[in-house]
Parts: C-alpha cells; sequence; structure tokens
C-alpha cells in the first residue's frame, strides 16, 4: 500500500503543477483534473482496496450533490441577470457616484454576510455576477478574489456557511450559538484584513462602461415574482437541512418553481417572453470545462482520501500526543494545507482523529479550513467557481493578487482568535 501511497502522491503533485502553469503551457486545467482524477482511482483498484463500489458511490454521490448544486445556483442566478436585476443595482449605485473602492467594500461585506445565511459557494455566484456590472479589467479580477476571500470568512462562523462548519455542527462538535458567538469576530477580522490589503489593488481611475445613470429599469409584476422566488430558491437549501433533506434537493425544489413561474407568468408577454427562452439555451451557455474541472479535483482528492493518503498527512500534522497546544498548531497547518487539498476529507479525518471536547479548538479548526482554502484558487469550491466565472481569473493571477492578502488576514485572524479565547478563559 505505502508504494500506491507514494505513487498517489507523485501523480497528484505533477497534475497540480499542470493545473498551475495552465497560463504557460496553455493545458486546459480541466484535463489535467480529470486525468489525474482518472489515474488516482485506477491506482485505488490495483491496490486491492476492499469495499471499492462502496467508495465510489460515497465519491458519485458527494459529486452529483455539488456539480447539481451548482449548476441550479447558476441557473437562478442566470435568471435574475435575466429579469435585470443586476442592471438595476447597478444603475441605483452609480446614483450614489461611489467610486471603485467604495464599490468593492459593499461588494465584499455583501458576500460576507450572504455567505453565513446560504453559503459560500452560492453566495460567490451570485457577488461574482453582480460584480461583473461593477467592474472590468484588472478591478474585475481583484473583486472576484474579494469576493472569494469574503465568502470563506463569512462560511466560516456560521453553522451552514461552509459544508466543514454544517459537518463539524452535525458531529456536535459545537452548537449553532457558540459558532456565531466565538467564530464571528475572527472571521470579520479576516474578512477586513483581506479587505484591506486587496482594496489597495483597486484602480479608482478606471471607469467602467455598464449601465449609466440615465437608465432606469422598472420591473413587472411578473418579473417581481419571478426574482422573489429565486431568491427564496438560495434560502431552500438551509431549510431543507433542518428537516434532514439534502440542501440540493432544496435548490432543485426552488429552481423548478421558479421555472414554472417564468413559463406560467411570462408565455403572454412579450418582452418577458425572451427570459424563458434564456432559461432553455441556459445549458448550453454552461461553463462545462469548468464543471469538468470541479469534478476532477473532487475525485482525485477523494481517491487520497480512500488510499489513506490524507490520514496519513493528518496523522503527521497531529501526531500521536495530542495536546492543546499540538491541536492548536496542527488546525494552522490543516488549514494550509487545505489550500492544496479539499477540506472536506479533511475535516472528517481531524473529527475521527482528534479526542478533545474544547469548542473552542473545533471552533478554529473551522476557521483555519474555512479561510486556509482562500490562500489557493483550487483551496475552496468557491475560488473554482470564481476561475470559471471569470476567465481571466488562472491559477497564477489569483496567486498574485490573493495569496498575500489571505495569508496575512489567517494569521491575523488566528492571533485574534487565541486572544479572544485567553480573555474567555480569564473572565470564565
Amino acid at each position: 500500500m505505502v508504494t500506491f501511497q507514494i505513487i498517489a502522491a507523485v501523480i497528484f503533485t505533477v497534475g497540480y503543477i499542470g493545473i498551475a502553469t495552465e497560463h504557460k503551457f496553455h493545458i486546459n486545467k480541466a484535463a489535467w483534473a480529470l486525468m489525474v482524477g482518472g489515474f488516482l482511482w485506477v491506482l485505488v483498484a490495483l491496490s486491492g482496496v476492499g469495499h471499492l463500489e462502496e467508495h465510489l458511490m460515497e465519491t458519485g454521490h458527494e459529486i452529483f450533490s455539488l456539480v447539481v448544486f451548482l449548476l441550479a445556483a447558476m441557473s437562478l442566478v442566470e435568471i435574475l441577470i435575466s429579469c435585470g436585476i443586476f442592471d438595476a443595482l447597478r444603475t441605483k449605485m452609480l446614483e450614489y457616484k461611489l467610486n471603485n473602492s467604495k464599490q468593492f467594500l459593499i461588494i465584499m461585506t455583501v458576500a460576507f454576510f450572504l455567505s453565513a445565511i446560504v453559503d459560500n459557494l452560492t453566495a460567490t455566484i451570485i457577488m461574482i455576477q453582480i460584480a461583473r456590472k461593477f467592474f472590468k479589467g484588472n478591478n474585475l479580477l481583484v473583486a472576484a478574489v474579494g469576493v472569494v476571500l469574503g465568502a470563506n470568512a463569512g462560511g466560516a462562523f456560521s453553522p451552514i456557511g461552509d459544508v466543514t462548519t454544517i459537518m463539524l455542527w452535525i458531529a456536535g462538535k459545537f452548537s449553532a450559538v457558540e459558532i456565531i458567538l466565538n467564530g464571528f469576530l475572527p472571521s470579520l477580522v479576516i474578512g477586513v484584513v483581506a479587505y484591506l490589503l486587496l482594496a489597495r489593488k483597486i484602480d479608482d481611475s478606471i471607469e467602467d462602461d455598464t449601465p449609466q445613470m440615465t437608465q432606469r429599469y422598472s420591473f413587472s409584476f411578473a418579473k417581481k415574482i419571478i426574482m422573489v422566488s429565486a431568491a427564496i430558491s438560495f434560502v431552500l437549501p438551509v431549510f431543507f437541512k433542518l428537516i434532514h433533506l439534502p440542501p440540493v434537493l432544496g435548490i432543485l425544489t426552488g429552481l423548478g418553481v421558479t421555472w414554472f413561474l417564468v413559463e406560467a407568468l411570462t408565455h403572454n408577454g412579450k418582452e418577458d417572453s425572451k427570459l424563458t427562452a434564456r432559461i432553455e439555451e441556459l445549458i448550453q451557455k454552461t461553463d462545462i470545462a469548468s464543471i469538468k474541472f470541479f469534478i476532477g479535483i473532487l475525485l482525485a482528492v477523494s481517491a487520497l482520501s480512500v488510499l489513506g493518503v490524507l490520514e496519513i498527512v493528518s496523522g503527521f500534522i497531529y501526531g500521536a500526543d495530542v495536546s492543546t497546544e499540538r491541536i492548536i498548531i496542527g488546525n494552522i497547518i490543516l488549514g494550509a494545507i487545505s489550500s492544496i487539498l479539499d477540506n472536506i476529507p479533511l475535516t472528517a479525518i481531524a473529527i475521527d482523529v482528534l479526542d478533545t471536547t474544547n469548542t473552542h479548538l473545533w471552533i478554529l479548526l473551522a476557521l483555519c479550513v474555512g479561510t486556509g482554502g482562500s490562500l489557493l484558487s483550487i483551496g475552496s469550491a468557491a475560488g473554482v467557481v470564481a476561475m470559471g466565472l471569470v476567465k481571466e481569473l488562472t491559477f497564477k493571477k489569483y496567486f498574485e493578487i490573493a495569496f498575500i492578502p489571505a495569508a496575512v488576514s489567517f494569521l491575523v485572524g488566528i492571533a485574534f482568535w487565541y486572544g479572544q479565547w485567553q480573555l474567555t478563559l480569564a473572565l470564565f
């Protein structure tokens, strides 16, 4: 098995380098991801791992849930775009004569709080579409990075803001109240520091060429109903989760209802009939390459998990003697590693490995794996989606813009968490 683990690590490393150098060799990152994912599962089969079909079914379920959720969310956003809500928002903000820096502050702030209500993946999809109406050129790349960092930071303090916080919440490592009370301020510090560092990269001299102040948007009754339905659809995953149904079923139900309303309410409207046509063409417009890249990454990481590579990594991080200090250091390292490997299996392993009832340490884990993924574009689902939505945002561009702000905010947030924890111990 050790031989297979070494080969798997080498294959993943080569693939990772290929993805990182996409801009240089012009080989699509999706090709690398799918190739690596396929090769690693071949290794799984050759290694003789038991219950292979069960592992594949579990991986398939995860991929299905995330990809279908992504497609449904993108469809709902496309409906909102067709209704003209983002153009109207842009025009409204132009009336306040805000410069690019202030617009960036609003975008990142909304991404932070929205991700806590829905989740960081959905918030990223919505806010990047809005950012496209506000920015262009390098400002758009910075805004997209800001959305990712803001959404990941906002999702880290909410029990439903990130898959990993959901996992820890369901496992009983902390309550919803505990993660909000003890995680909000460190997450906010991470978001604020990231904003301060990214805002310096926004160029206020660039003028946007999207809707002008003279334009006015009015919405028909039908469009208002459709927009409300689409907005509610993004909240349905939370409700479905509370009644023990998969979140993906919630957003699919919302999409179905919204699509039904579009068909029913715009059937006789000449202008609104364009909305129906756009929905029917949506699947053809979807960025299939980005979806395949997402699938390839999930396949690769799940194969590494089955082969035991991630368990070795986790064991190396925390060691045999799991003290409080070792857990803190381990959580920080695990957060940094989550920028390379998916944080979901890493969190699952940590839940099994760590033997502690200290709620604050589990909250630190949520903060680390939730925001550590912001260091690199493939470290979080939000980053992967951002690369798909903004074509110019390559692995290299993301690294150049995001790495230092993400790293500094990550470390400052951890320092703040530690100070907050020590103050809590002193007072209580």
